[in-house]
């Protein structure tokens, strides 16, 4: 039985890196995977999973109104797929994640899903939420903070270079998020 799968971490922690990888592995041995990001990452529409040591891979770009277990069906009819990938997974809706839940139940493909757990104030996305409730396998992928512990937060600094304390969830500059551990995170939001 095919399985919904959550790898989780924080910024830079290798994520993509892994997720092309694993596609790789499949696709040198002929057999197809159906690869998916966030349209919030794309640049003009163009379906691209890259990863910060230069290797990439085309992706469709799914949003919000996108039904995924609908696109699966209708690829997997066209053309059997082995394994489904999702980069940017806590940009996926709740019910986005269990329409990737009847992909693994319902067509037994397996669903690879990578994703941040939660956002510059320590909460929650609502796709990697679902997911953590969900999911049939759970797995932390590790990167480090500046001290050298493990890192499990995000930190979005402003422009002043300030830790942000508030604004919307999503921004999509990268360049200004920081993995830090939780001791470091709170030190940096002024919660102590």
């Amino acid at each position: 039985m095919a399985k919904l799968y959550f790898s989780y971490a924080a910024m830079n922690a290798g994520k993509s890196t892994i997720l092309l990888q694993a596609s790789y592995n499949y696709r040198e041995r002929g057999m197809r995977t159906l690869l998916f990001t966030s349209s919030l990452y794309a640049d003009v529409d163009e379906g691209r999973i890259s990863s910060r040591i230069g290797v990439s891979a085309e992706a469709e770009l799914f949003s919000d109104s996108d039904d995924l277990f609908q696109w699966v069906a209708l690829e997997h009819e066209n053309a059997k797929i082995a394994c489904v990938f999702v980069d940017e997974a806590q940009f996926l809706t709740p019910a986005q994640v269990w329409q990737l839940a009847r992909v693994a139940d319902r067509l037994n493909i397996p669903v690879l899903c990578y994703g941040l757990r939660t956002d510059f104030r320590g909460a929650l996305f609502p796709g990697a939420a679902e997911l953590l409730a969900i999911a049939d396998s759970l797995r932390e992928v590790r990167t480090i903070c500046h001290c050298g512990a493990k890192a499990t937060m995000v930190l979005r600094r402003d422009p002043s270079g300030a830790a942000a304390t508030s604004g919307e969830q999503v921004a999509i500059e990268k360049s200004v998020y920081v993995s830090l551990c939780r001791k470091h995170w709170e030190d940096e939001m002024g919660r102590v």
